[in-house]
Protein backbone atom coordinates (compact mmCIF):
# COMPACT_ATOMS: atom_id res chain seq x y z
CA UNK A 1 0.00 0.00 0.00
CA UNK A 2 1.19 3.56 -1.11
CA UNK A 3 -0.19 6.23 1.98
CA UNK A 4 -0.75 9.59 0.64
CA UNK A 5 0.28 12.34 2.81
CA UNK A 6 -0.33 15.91 2.81
CA UNK A 7 1.96 18.49 4.70
CA UNK A 8 1.03 21.61 5.35
CA UNK A 9 4.30 23.86 6.49
CA UNK A 10 2.26 26.99 7.76
CA UNK A 11 3.50 29.88 9.16
CA UNK A 12 6.53 31.17 11.57
CA UNK A 13 8.79 28.17 12.18
CA UNK A 14 6.60 25.57 10.79
CA UNK A 15 8.45 25.16 7.50
CA UNK A 16 11.80 24.55 8.75
CA UNK A 17 10.30 21.67 11.72
CA UNK A 18 8.25 20.00 9.37
CA UNK A 19 10.66 19.82 6.61
CA UNK A 20 13.41 18.42 8.55
CA UNK A 21 11.14 15.82 9.74
CA UNK A 22 9.79 14.76 5.80
CA UNK A 23 14.03 14.27 5.64
CA UNK A 24 13.52 11.83 8.45
CA UNK A 25 9.88 10.22 7.17
CA UNK A 26 12.03 9.31 3.84
CA UNK A 27 14.80 7.94 5.64
CA UNK A 28 12.73 5.69 7.84
CA UNK A 29 10.18 4.45 4.67
CA UNK A 30 13.34 2.94 3.22
CA UNK A 31 14.74 1.40 6.34
CA UNK A 32 11.06 0.04 6.67
CA UNK A 33 10.13 -0.74 3.73
CA UNK A 34 6.72 1.30 3.15
CA UNK A 35 6.09 4.11 0.10
CA UNK A 36 4.35 6.67 0.10
CA UNK A 37 3.46 9.75 -2.04
CA UNK A 38 3.38 13.41 -0.29
CA UNK A 39 2.76 16.46 -1.62
CA UNK A 40 3.08 19.93 0.40
CA UNK A 41 -0.07 23.10 -0.03
CA UNK A 42 0.11 26.20 1.48
CA UNK A 43 -2.12 26.85 4.68
CA UNK A 44 -2.42 29.54 6.95
CA UNK A 45 -1.40 33.07 7.00
CA UNK A 46 1.05 31.64 4.19
CA UNK A 47 -2.14 30.99 2.00
CA UNK A 48 -3.55 34.44 3.07
CA UNK A 49 -0.87 36.09 1.05
CA UNK A 50 -1.27 33.67 -1.48
CA UNK A 51 -4.58 32.36 -1.77
CA UNK A 52 -6.36 34.97 0.03
CA UNK A 53 -7.81 32.52 2.44
CA UNK A 54 -6.30 30.20 4.99
CA UNK A 55 -8.05 27.22 3.77
CA UNK A 56 -7.86 27.34 0.01
CA UNK A 57 -10.17 24.52 -1.92
CA UNK A 58 -6.79 23.24 -2.91
CA UNK A 59 -5.61 22.19 -0.02
CA UNK A 60 -9.20 20.94 1.55
CA UNK A 61 -9.19 19.03 -1.54
CA UNK A 62 -5.93 17.41 -1.01
CA UNK A 63 -6.62 16.83 2.34
CA UNK A 64 -9.62 14.98 2.23
CA UNK A 65 -8.22 12.50 -0.13
CA UNK A 66 -5.04 12.27 2.24
CA UNK A 67 -4.13 9.15 4.17
CA UNK A 68 -2.78 11.22 7.27
CA UNK A 69 -1.63 15.36 7.13
CA UNK A 70 1.76 16.83 9.09
CA UNK A 71 1.02 20.63 9.92
CA UNK A 72 3.86 22.41 11.26
CA UNK A 73 2.29 25.73 12.42
CA UNK A 74 -0.05 28.42 11.75
CA UNK A 75 -0.26 31.88 13.11
CA UNK A 76 1.08 35.06 13.72
CA UNK A 77 1.22 38.85 14.21
CA UNK A 78 1.39 39.59 10.58
CA UNK A 79 -2.04 38.71 10.00
CA UNK A 80 -4.44 40.93 12.20
CA UNK A 81 -7.89 40.74 9.97
CA UNK A 82 -9.97 39.45 12.62
CA UNK A 83 -12.33 37.90 9.70
CA UNK A 84 -9.39 36.13 8.16
CA UNK A 85 -7.52 34.74 10.34
CA UNK A 86 -4.63 31.90 10.06
CA UNK A 87 -6.32 30.14 12.78
CA UNK A 88 -9.85 30.12 11.05
CA UNK A 89 -8.40 27.77 8.51
CA UNK A 90 -7.26 25.10 11.11
CA UNK A 91 -10.33 25.65 13.12
CA UNK A 92 -12.63 25.34 9.30
CA UNK A 93 -10.01 21.99 8.47
CA UNK A 94 -10.93 20.05 11.72
CA UNK A 95 -14.66 20.94 10.68
CA UNK A 96 -14.64 19.99 7.45
CA UNK A 97 -12.57 16.73 7.88
CA UNK A 98 -14.57 15.78 11.40
CA UNK A 99 -11.53 15.62 13.18
CA UNK A 100 -13.30 15.36 16.73
CA UNK A 101 -10.81 14.14 18.50
CA UNK A 102 -7.55 15.57 19.60
CA UNK A 103 -4.93 13.00 21.60
CA UNK A 104 -2.29 14.98 23.27
CA UNK A 105 0.17 12.90 25.00
CA UNK A 106 2.41 14.64 28.20
CA UNK A 107 5.18 12.34 29.16
CA UNK A 108 7.87 12.96 31.73
CA UNK A 109 11.34 10.81 30.55
CA UNK A 110 14.33 10.22 31.95
CA UNK A 111 16.02 13.69 31.73
CA UNK A 112 13.24 15.44 31.36
CA UNK A 113 12.03 16.16 34.69
CA UNK A 114 14.81 19.20 35.36
CA UNK A 115 13.61 20.80 32.78
CA UNK A 116 9.95 21.06 34.34
CA UNK A 117 8.86 24.25 36.47
CA UNK A 118 7.75 21.92 39.04
CA UNK A 119 9.94 19.70 41.57
CA UNK A 120 10.88 16.23 39.82
CA UNK A 121 9.76 14.24 42.45
CA UNK A 122 6.17 15.93 41.30
CA UNK A 123 6.43 15.16 37.94
CA UNK A 124 8.33 12.25 37.72
CA UNK A 125 6.31 9.42 35.91
CA UNK A 126 4.31 11.58 34.83
CA UNK A 127 2.75 9.84 31.40
CA UNK A 128 -1.07 11.03 30.54
CA UNK A 129 -2.50 11.81 27.66
CA UNK A 130 -5.61 14.24 27.24
CA UNK A 131 -8.70 13.25 25.12
CA UNK A 132 -10.52 16.85 23.83
CA UNK A 133 -13.65 17.04 21.97
CA UNK A 134 -12.66 18.83 19.09
CA UNK A 135 -15.99 20.15 16.49
CA UNK A 136 -18.51 21.18 18.83
CA UNK A 137 -18.92 23.47 22.27
CA UNK A 138 -18.51 26.80 22.67
CA UNK A 139 -15.91 27.29 19.76
CA UNK A 140 -18.66 25.94 16.57
CA UNK A 141 -22.11 26.62 18.62
CA UNK A 142 -24.69 29.06 17.10
CA UNK A 143 -26.16 31.85 17.87
CA UNK A 144 -22.91 34.10 18.61
CA UNK A 145 -22.52 37.50 18.04
CA UNK A 146 -20.52 40.30 19.60
CA UNK A 147 -22.20 44.22 19.31
CA UNK A 148 -20.92 47.37 21.50
CA UNK A 149 -22.62 46.12 24.57
CA UNK A 150 -22.85 42.89 24.78
CA UNK A 151 -21.47 39.83 23.27
CA UNK A 152 -22.64 36.27 23.16
CA UNK A 153 -21.61 32.38 22.54
CA UNK A 154 -22.98 29.31 22.91
CA UNK A 155 -21.89 26.15 24.22
CA UNK A 156 -24.17 23.20 22.54
CA UNK A 157 -23.24 19.39 23.37
CA UNK A 158 -25.54 16.60 21.77
CA UNK A 159 -24.96 13.24 23.61
CA UNK A 160 -23.89 11.51 20.41
CA UNK A 161 -20.98 13.77 20.64
CA UNK A 162 -20.44 12.51 24.15
CA UNK A 163 -20.87 8.75 23.22
CA UNK A 164 -18.61 9.34 20.60
CA UNK A 165 -15.64 10.94 21.85
CA UNK A 166 -15.83 8.79 25.61
CA UNK A 167 -15.50 5.89 23.42
CA UNK A 168 -12.24 7.39 22.29
CA UNK A 169 -10.81 7.57 26.16
CA UNK A 170 -12.00 4.56 26.91
CA UNK A 171 -10.47 2.56 24.18
CA UNK A 172 -7.28 4.18 24.44
CA UNK A 173 -7.53 3.55 28.39
CA UNK A 174 -7.75 -0.14 27.76
CA UNK A 175 -4.44 0.45 25.63
CA UNK A 176 -2.77 1.86 28.55
CA UNK A 177 -3.15 1.89 32.59
CA UNK A 178 -7.27 1.44 32.57
CA UNK A 179 -7.87 4.55 34.30
CA UNK A 180 -9.90 7.48 32.40
CA UNK A 181 -10.61 10.72 34.47
CA UNK A 182 -13.70 12.96 33.05
CA UNK A 183 -13.22 16.73 33.45
CA UNK A 184 -16.42 18.59 33.89
CA UNK A 185 -18.22 21.58 35.29
CA UNK A 186 -21.11 19.73 36.73
CA UNK A 187 -22.24 21.85 39.36
CA UNK A 188 -22.72 24.66 37.32
CA UNK A 189 -23.46 24.22 33.35
CA UNK A 190 -26.37 22.12 31.95
CA UNK A 191 -23.77 20.59 29.35
CA UNK A 192 -21.46 19.49 31.58
CA UNK A 193 -24.38 17.70 33.38
CA UNK A 194 -25.13 15.92 30.10
CA UNK A 195 -21.56 15.14 29.86
CA UNK A 196 -21.24 13.48 33.18
CA UNK A 197 -24.32 11.42 32.57
CA UNK A 198 -23.22 10.59 29.01
CA UNK A 199 -19.70 9.38 30.18
CA UNK A 200 -21.01 7.52 33.10
CA UNK A 201 -23.54 5.36 30.96
CA UNK A 202 -20.66 4.81 28.21
CA UNK A 203 -18.58 3.57 30.80
CA UNK A 204 -20.41 0.87 31.79
CA UNK A 205 -19.54 -0.70 28.59
CA UNK A 206 -15.97 -0.60 29.97
CA UNK A 207 -16.47 -2.63 33.14
CA UNK A 208 -12.72 -3.00 33.00
CA UNK A 209 -12.15 0.37 33.30
CA UNK A 210 -11.69 2.77 36.13
CA UNK A 211 -13.76 6.38 35.72
CA UNK A 212 -13.44 8.97 37.77
CA UNK A 213 -14.83 12.26 37.70
CA UNK A 214 -13.53 15.72 38.26
CA UNK A 215 -14.23 19.51 38.04
CA UNK A 216 -12.08 21.50 35.67
CA UNK A 217 -11.13 24.02 38.56
CA UNK A 218 -10.26 21.11 40.38
CA UNK A 219 -8.46 18.94 37.45
CA UNK A 220 -6.31 22.07 36.72
CA UNK A 221 -5.00 22.10 39.97
CA UNK A 222 -4.65 17.94 40.12
CA UNK A 223 -2.13 18.79 37.05
CA UNK A 224 0.02 20.51 39.11
CA UNK A 225 -0.11 18.87 42.76
CA UNK A 226 -0.19 15.24 41.40
CA UNK A 227 -0.10 14.91 37.69
CA UNK A 228 1.48 11.36 37.39
CA UNK A 229 -2.13 10.16 39.01
CA UNK A 230 -3.76 10.88 35.39
CA UNK A 231 -3.92 8.17 32.40
CA UNK A 232 -6.62 9.46 30.45
CA UNK A 233 -8.20 12.52 30.65
CA UNK A 234 -11.18 13.29 28.39
CA UNK A 235 -13.14 16.59 28.19
CA UNK A 236 -15.07 19.20 25.82
CA UNK A 237 -13.15 21.53 23.67
CA UNK A 238 -12.84 24.86 25.65
CA UNK A 239 -11.88 22.63 28.86
CA UNK A 240 -9.17 20.30 26.73
CA UNK A 241 -8.02 23.26 24.96
CA UNK A 242 -7.09 25.09 28.59
CA UNK A 243 -5.65 21.94 30.18
CA UNK A 244 -4.00 20.62 27.28
CA UNK A 245 -1.87 23.60 27.60
CA UNK A 246 -1.37 23.04 31.03
CA UNK A 247 -0.31 20.02 30.72
CA UNK A 248 2.32 20.99 28.29
CA UNK A 249 4.21 22.82 30.67
CA UNK A 250 4.78 19.87 32.83
CA UNK A 251 7.67 18.26 30.68
CA UNK A 252 9.47 21.65 30.81
CA UNK A 253 8.36 23.21 27.17
CA UNK A 254 5.55 23.36 24.60
CA UNK A 255 8.46 22.25 22.17
CA UNK A 256 8.17 18.18 23.43
CA UNK A 257 4.35 17.99 23.06
CA UNK A 258 3.25 16.36 19.76
CA UNK A 259 -0.98 16.03 19.04
CA UNK A 260 -3.08 14.13 16.75
CA UNK A 261 -6.61 14.68 15.51
CA UNK A 262 -8.88 11.96 14.67
CA UNK A 263 -11.35 11.22 12.36
CA UNK A 264 -14.23 8.44 12.77
CA UNK A 265 -12.86 7.01 9.47
CA UNK A 266 -11.00 9.31 7.17
CA UNK A 267 -7.70 11.09 7.50
CA UNK A 268 -5.95 12.03 10.56
CA UNK A 269 -3.62 14.85 11.14
CA UNK A 270 -0.35 15.73 13.28
CA UNK A 271 0.73 18.66 14.91
CA UNK A 272 3.34 19.85 17.68
CA UNK A 273 0.93 21.85 20.09
CA UNK A 274 3.19 24.66 20.19
CA UNK A 275 2.50 27.88 18.05
CA UNK A 276 4.55 29.52 15.02
CA UNK A 277 7.25 31.05 17.76
CA UNK A 278 7.61 34.11 14.84
CA UNK A 279 10.52 35.44 16.79
CA UNK A 280 12.64 32.77 16.13
CA UNK A 281 11.62 31.73 12.43
CA UNK A 282 13.93 31.23 10.18
CA UNK A 283 16.82 31.27 12.76
CA UNK A 284 17.86 28.07 12.93
CA UNK A 285 16.96 28.12 16.85
CA UNK A 286 13.60 25.99 16.86
CA UNK A 287 12.42 23.20 19.17
CA UNK A 288 11.63 20.21 16.38
CA UNK A 289 10.99 17.45 18.97
CA UNK A 290 6.81 18.27 19.26
CA UNK A 291 6.94 18.25 15.52
CA UNK A 292 9.17 14.23 15.51
CA UNK A 293 6.79 13.59 18.29
CA UNK A 294 3.72 14.06 16.06
CA UNK A 295 5.35 12.32 12.76
CA UNK A 296 6.04 9.44 15.39
CA UNK A 297 2.39 9.13 16.37
CA UNK A 298 1.71 9.24 12.43
CA UNK A 299 3.97 6.59 11.52
CA UNK A 300 2.35 4.09 14.64
CA UNK A 301 -1.75 5.71 14.20
CA UNK A 302 -1.73 5.93 9.90
CA UNK A 303 1.16 4.46 8.79
CA UNK A 304 0.76 1.13 10.57
CA UNK A 305 4.35 1.49 11.34
CA UNK A 306 4.89 0.61 15.29
CA UNK A 307 8.62 -0.29 15.73
CA UNK A 308 9.64 3.00 13.62
CA UNK A 309 7.63 5.62 15.98
CA UNK A 310 9.27 3.50 18.48
CA UNK A 311 12.44 3.85 17.38
CA UNK A 312 12.21 7.97 16.38
CA UNK A 313 10.85 8.11 19.69
CA UNK A 314 13.79 6.68 21.67
CA UNK A 315 15.98 8.34 19.85
CA UNK A 316 14.71 11.71 20.91
CA UNK A 317 14.44 10.80 24.29
CA UNK A 318 17.77 9.64 23.83
CA UNK A 319 19.12 13.12 22.32
CA UNK A 320 17.10 14.91 25.59
CA UNK A 321 18.59 12.57 28.33
CA UNK A 322 22.18 13.26 27.22
CA UNK A 323 21.76 17.24 26.79
CA UNK A 324 21.60 17.56 23.18
CA UNK A 325 19.00 20.03 22.74
CA UNK A 326 18.11 23.33 21.54
CA UNK A 327 18.19 26.31 24.05
CA UNK A 328 14.74 26.26 25.02
CA UNK A 329 16.08 22.89 27.04
CA UNK A 330 19.35 23.90 27.86
CA UNK A 331 21.33 23.00 25.24
CA UNK A 332 23.16 24.62 22.56
CA UNK A 333 22.22 22.83 19.10
CA UNK A 334 20.63 24.72 16.21
CA UNK A 335 17.39 23.21 14.67
CA UNK A 336 19.59 21.69 11.84
CA UNK A 337 21.98 20.02 13.74
CA UNK A 338 19.30 17.93 16.00
CA UNK A 339 17.79 16.28 12.57
CA UNK A 340 21.50 15.82 11.54
CA UNK A 341 21.77 13.62 14.86
CA UNK A 342 18.26 12.16 14.56
CA UNK A 343 18.79 10.87 10.97
CA UNK A 344 22.09 9.19 12.19
CA UNK A 345 20.49 7.34 14.39
CA UNK A 346 17.81 6.02 12.38
CA UNK A 347 20.52 5.03 9.98
CA UNK A 348 22.57 3.78 12.73
CA UNK A 349 21.25 -0.31 12.38
CA UNK A 350 18.47 -2.19 13.23
CA UNK A 351 16.68 -1.49 16.26
CA UNK A 352 15.71 -3.49 19.29
CA UNK A 353 13.75 -2.40 22.43
CA UNK A 354 16.09 -3.24 25.13
CA UNK A 355 15.27 -0.42 26.84
CA UNK A 356 18.60 1.26 26.07
CA UNK A 357 20.41 0.90 22.51
CA UNK A 358 19.30 1.04 18.85
CA UNK A 359 21.31 -1.92 17.91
Amino acid sequence: MTYKIVALPGDGIGPEILNGSLELLEIISKKYNFTYNLKSYDFGGAAIDIHGTPLPNETLSACQEADAILLGAVGGPKWTDPNNRPEQGLLALRKKLGLFANIRPTKVTEGISQFSPLKEARVKHTDLVIVRELTSGIYFGEPRHINHSEALDSLIYTKAEIERIAKVAFELARTRNKKVTSVDKENVLASSKLWRKTVTEVSKSYPDIELNHLLVDACSMHLITHPSQFDVIVTENLFGDILSDEASVIPGSLGLSPSASFSEHGTRLYEPIHGSAPDIANQNLANPFGMVLSLAMCLRESLNQSVAAEELEHAVYHLIKVGKTTKDLGGHYKTSEIFKLLKKAINKGRYINNGSNII
